[in-house]
């Protein structure tokens, strides 16, 4: 593989992302018959087939699959490498390329525009993604920074924490449960609405459950908070959410936290970097950002928590 040429591995990566010619090919402005040449010769610089034909679905093989890994690294450093040379040349500005977990799409755009008031050239890319997907963005080196509530543990990842995530369980307004002290007993026999596998909510919750011997009358898996909180003011039963996802339903009273003894449970959001990646002067100084101002600025959107015992769950 070492005679490709970077031309080559981006049609290649493209027909991978599109699983097909005619679209790689309109991405690029090149014909398909062009897109074609060029994955043949790179299919001989292999040695291995790279895609086969499954009745008129088009999938990588194995090498294919493997090779791409390594393709889209060389590719990430190349953009990296760019980037690195505009800085140099004085640049205040550049790509900055960032992924948000699905609950911290209800706050980041606001941290994002006070970041890009102070940097008017900087060409900001948003990618909001569920928790499985943001890991796999984080494997592929995909982006430049990410913010999520639970950093992964593979691969090594650089996680800077910036503000508190309370969490706390919450009602339709005209549910049995509110306006009560409550324990975690009390919850027993309730409807939980929660996210798919893997969520780092649904991990929590299925913790708690599982250290108080809460028994759930049923559990319903839903693949958005916006669906669980529209679910919620229908009755349809309690969950386990960010607090930091919640002001518009709170400030109007759609829903309401529980007074459940130990709750909030206090986690924490984080910026995260992939270990050895090698960061432009603005993605450092979008980290330094959160680390100073994320804080204050998320307190600043979300009414004060009632006072309650609560405890701490790191990571």
């Amino acid at each position: 593989m070492r005679h490709a040429t970077l031309r080559q591995m981006q049609i290649f990566d493209a027909v991978a992302r599109h699983l097909s010619f005619s679209n790689a090919a309109r991405e690029l402005g090149l014909t398909q018959p062009a897109v074609s040449l060029q994955i043949k010769q790179i299919e001989a610089l292999a040695g291995l087939p790279l895609f086969e034909q499954m009745g008129r679905v088009l999938l990588l093989t194995q090498a294919g699959t493997i090779l791409l890994g390594h393709v889209r690294t060389i590719l990430a450093a190349v953009t990296d490498a760019d980037k690195a040379m505009d800085a140099l040349k004085g640049k205040r500005a550049g790509a900055l390329r960032i992924g948000v977990v699905s609950t911290a799409k209800y706050f980041a755009p606001r941290l994002l525009s006070v970041f890009t008031a102070g940097y008017p050239g900087v060409e900001l890319g948003l990618t909001v993604a569920n928790r499985e997907q943001i890991l796999g963005m984080i494997q592929e080196n995909a982006l430049d920074l990410f913010i999520m509530g639970r950093p992964p543990t593979e691969p090594a990842v650089r996680a800077e924490r910036f503000a508190p995530n309370p969490m706390v369980m919450v009602a339709a307004s005209d549910h049995p449960l509110v306006r009560r002290k409550l324990t975690f007993h009390d919850l027993s026999g309730e409807t939980f609405l929660m996210r798919e596998p893997g969520s780092g909510t649904r991990i929590l919750m299925e913790k708690l459950m599982t250290d108080h011997g809460v028994l759930p009358h049923r559990m319903i898996e839903m693949s958005s908070n916006e669906t669980i909180k529209q679910a919620v003011m229908a009755g349809m039963g309690i969950s386990l959410l960010s607090r930091n996802t919640m002001n518009l339903e709170l400030s109007v009273g759609r829903l309401v936290i529980l007074d459940v003894e130990g709750l909030p449970i206090q986690r924490d959001w984080y910026v995260v970097i992939r270990e050895g990646k090698h960061l432009l002067p603005v993605a450092e100084a979008m980290v330094a950002f959160l680390k100073a101002r994320g804080e204050d600025l998320l307190s600043d959107t979300i009414r004060s928590l009632p006072p309650r015992r609560s405890r701490h769950i790191s990571g």
